[in-house]
């Protein structure tokens, strides 16, 4: 077969390969090949195409290190292949490469010239979630993203949560996701009553209040107009703050430093929406990771999208990169003042199982879905017209990149029976009870190749293929 590029990783052990064609190799008693194409993809909005998520790296490294340490294949040469497909071919190259960084000790810039080596075709950049004129984000960007992150403590694959991660990244299950450990989480924004929608879920504020306590979540921020009253937040003992700016726009300087200073003041963790919690929530989280731990605004961009892909969009992303020099200025000014040597490293990642009892497993495998469903068909109303708190959105153009946003997640959105929840929902929670009561099996995958090889907590649970 015809070979586009090669690049070698583990010396007469692990590749990363690309064919020119579709045609898929046969592994022999040399060689082990395997693909994770149609496994792992990316569910995309409009034009965009990647990069894949943190839990499909998270799946890749748990893949890469059992095929590694499998004693069927010791002796073989483990190569990861990929088409010509050069969407595809990308989110590849961005998963073998992080492993590299994750476990092989790689830096970004090696691990990019790795993949370069005998490379006849680049790599493509990756867009933002929208039709017009595209704003990009390199391979590299992603891969200075994954390494900084790791650095400082934003997530650690051995105390990594998946099932959490894909659980309430579903729409019906609450659309959040984590992005600062114990500071950050994006979500779609809450309507007065929970309901569906032309096919999408729309969750009231209720439904959070059990998921934001367990975490200390303890302020909300609404970006945009108001589709819910703020005192159900506010009664349930949260604190609320309104920062509206019209959808798909970029905020003021008063809204950003707004931001900044009640995020800063807050001791526990901020849940920040918009409509879709996409564009102006990951543009405002942005700004405060650029500040508190210098990410360069493309490498804040990547990361937030493996956290909550589809964030930020169109200009926002060169309005945040307007921003860049302005937040590094303020934040090395803030650790003069706070006395601090470098930006903060966290002990503990996004979706770590730490501080997790039994009890929090079996709520989110069980009660937080079977129970949250059966509590909403008694109060589901489809195209209620209650919802007189409601305030349009406008910005002249009848649908804004929220509407569509969501529109888009509800066209995606398969329906899942009541049974079939409440069967996926027990292999779930049985699955953590082994994770929580056989931890040494776990860690046993610590002995793959030599010392520089490190594996991640693994479990049973099979990746599942993901349509697009």
């Amino acid at each position: 077969m015809s070979i586009i590029s090669a690049a070698e990783f583990i010396k007469d052990r692990f590749y990363f390969v690309t064919f020119k064609t579709e045609e898929k190799p046969k592994s022999n008693t040399l060689t082990h090949y395997f693909s994770i194409d149609e496994d792992l993809v990316y569910e995309s909005f409009f034009c965009d195409f990647g990069p894949l998520n943190l839990a499909m790296l998270y799946h890749y490294c748990c893949k890469v290190n059992k095929k590694l340490k499998s004693t069927a294949l010791l002796k073989k040469r483990i190569m990861h292949y990929t088409s010509c497909n050069k969407q595809k071919r990308v989110n590849a190259a961005f998963l073998a490469a992080s492993y590299a960084i994750l476990y092989l000790d790689y830096t970004p810039k090696k691990a990019y010239d790795v993949l370069r080596v005998n490379n006849f075709e680049p790599f493509i950049e990756f867009r933002d979630a929208s039709l017009g004129v595209p704003y990009n984000i390199s391979l590299m960007d992603c891969l200075s993203a994954v390494k900084k992150a790791h650095d400082l403590g934003f997530f650690d694959f051995e105390n990594f949560d998946f099932l959490e991660y894909e659980h309430y990244e579903r729409v019906e299950n609450g659309d959040l996701n984590w992005i600062v450990p114990n500071k950050f989480i994006g979500f779609c924004g809450p309507h007065n009553k929970s309901k569906i929608d032309n096919g999408y879920p729309l969750h009231s504020p209720e439904t959070y209040f059990s998921y934001f306590r367990r975490h200390n979540v303890t302020t909300i921020i609404r970006l945009n107009k108001k589709v819910y009253d703020a005192n159900k937040f506010i009664n349930a003992g949260f604190d609320h703050k309104d920062l509206y700016f019209i959808d798909g726009s970029t905020p003021s300087d008063r809204i950003l430093r707004q931001f900044i200073e009640i995020c800063e003041k807050t001791d526990g963790a901020v849940a920040v929406h918009c409509k879709a919690g996409l564009g102006r929530t990951g543009s405002l989280i942005g700004c405060y990771i650029m500040k508190h731990y210098k990410f360069t605004a493309r490498e804040t961009v990547a990361w937030i999208r493996l956290c909550r892909p589809g964030s930020i969009i169109g200009h926002q992303q060169e309005w945040l990169e307007s921003k860049q020099e302005q937040m590094w200025r303020a934040g090395e000014e803030h650790r003069r003042t706070k006395r601090l040597e470098g930006p903060i490293k966290h002990t503990v990642g996004i979706y770590s199982f730490n501080n997790k009892t039994p009890e929090e497993f079996r709520q989110v495998s069980l009660s937080d879905n079977v129970s949250g469903i059966s509590k909403k068909v008694d109060t589901m109303k489809l195209n209620d017209r209650e919802e007189n708190v409601a305030e349009t959105e406008e910005n002249g153009e009848g649908l804004t990149q929220g509407d569509r946003l969501n529109r888009i997640k509800a066209q995606r959105r398969q329906t899942r029976s009541f049974a079939t929840v409440l069967n996926n929902d027990r292999k779930l929670f049985q699955s953590r009870v082994v994770t929580i009561l056989e931890p040494s099996s776990v860690l046993k995958a610590g002995k793959i190749l030599n010392s520089r090889v490190k594996a991640p907590t693994t479990s049973g649970t099979k990746v599942v293929a993901k349509s697009s």
